[in-house]
């Protein structure tokens, strides 16, 4: 059958495959201008230097059998390798923590920049917003906070759920040095109060440049408390909290720059998939699974397996 799919993250692309292998017919829609989701990966060019920082996810891990396959596979393509500076299970894509959603999309056919704002069902199928294709089935795969709008008309019960299960915020910095910072190792961690809930050495993981380059992610109650403040209040501080860290001062930085993810990391704990057949309707997502990559593939692989 012809399913569409809301959301090119790796939940939906993991559907995707399951949904594609079995025979039908799968369309993705995401509203990012391309791979990588809360696995972006940005580049930036300044004054005739490019830097590369993972400003979303940082690493992932594979502890289940289904999962730890696929890394296998991602491995021996060169799209992850191990990191052991963030821990002995840690893994990162190569050469950006968006190369395994890159890969994955490579297969089937997506529209990027397509912000889906409305669902419509009739005798002839679903209907994204005003456009004209009908489909069998439809998958949402997109954080909590933006399915409610989409499924409450035909799925309240859903849609409660989702409303019910927030993600926490996280304010990101991203820095380039001239030189090295007197830090030892490649990452920090802090709270989830502090200014400094992680850091790390992002020119150290696998297959990056050389350059002295730095993710700042404050604690998600420091974000939250922080949120509605700009970039250029956030850097200092960031750059500041990092700066207590080191041994020395801090050289000066070539490049800085802030992110708000106002949806980083979810709340949800194991509430599975969901498949309600009599209306095509799935969902799938780490908000339904987990606040990890991992979690957020399986579950689309699950909800792919019990649509297929």
């Amino acid at each position: 059958m012809d399913v569409a799919i809301v959301g090119a993250g790796i939940a939906g692309l993991a559907c995707a495959d399951v949904l594609a292998a079995a025979g039908h017919r799968v369309a993705l829609f995401d509203k990012g201008r391309g791979p990588g989701g809360r696995m972006s990966t940005r580049r930036v060019d300044q004054d005739g230097a490019r830097y590369s920082f993972d400003h979303g996810a940082q690493y992932f891990t594979a502890r289940d059998p289904d999962f730890a396959a696929q890394v296998a596979i991602w491995e021996a393509a060169s799209i992850v390798a191990r990191w052991p500076a963030a821990g002995d299970d840690a893994w990162v894509g190569t050469p950006g923590m968006n190369a395994p959603v890159r890969a994955l999309a490579e297969a089937h056919s997506v529209s990027w920049g397509a912000r889906i704002e409305a669902l419509s069902r009739t005798d002839q199928g679903w209907q994204l917003d005003s456009r004209p294709e009908y489909y069998a089935a439809v998958v949402v795969a997109v954080p909590a906070e933006q399915v409610a709008a989409l499924v409450s008309p035909y799925a309240p019960d859903l849609a409660e759920a989702a409303t019910a299960t927030p993600s926490d915020p996280c304010w990101t910095l991203m820095a380039a040095f001239d030189t090295r910072i007197a830090v030892a190792g490649d990452a920090l961690r802090g709270g989830a109060g502090d200014p400094l809930g992680w850091a790390a050495r992002d020119g150290a993981k696998p297959g990056r440049a050389v350059d002295e380059t730095w993710v700042v992610q404050a604690g998600s109650d420091w974000s939250a408390t922080h949120l509605e403040e700009t970039p250029d209040v956030i850097v200092p501080q960031l750059l500041a909290a990092l700066a207590e860290r080191a041994t020395a001062p801090l050289p000066p930085a070539t490049y800085t720059a802030a992110h708000r993810w106002r949806y980083a990391r979810t709340t949800g704990r194991d509430s599975g998939v969901t498949w309600v057949a009599d209306l095509g309707l799935g969902l799938c997502g780490d908000w339904r699974q987990g606040p990890r990559i991992e979690a957020a593939w399986l579950s689309g692989q699950r909800l792919g397996q019990k649509i297929a």
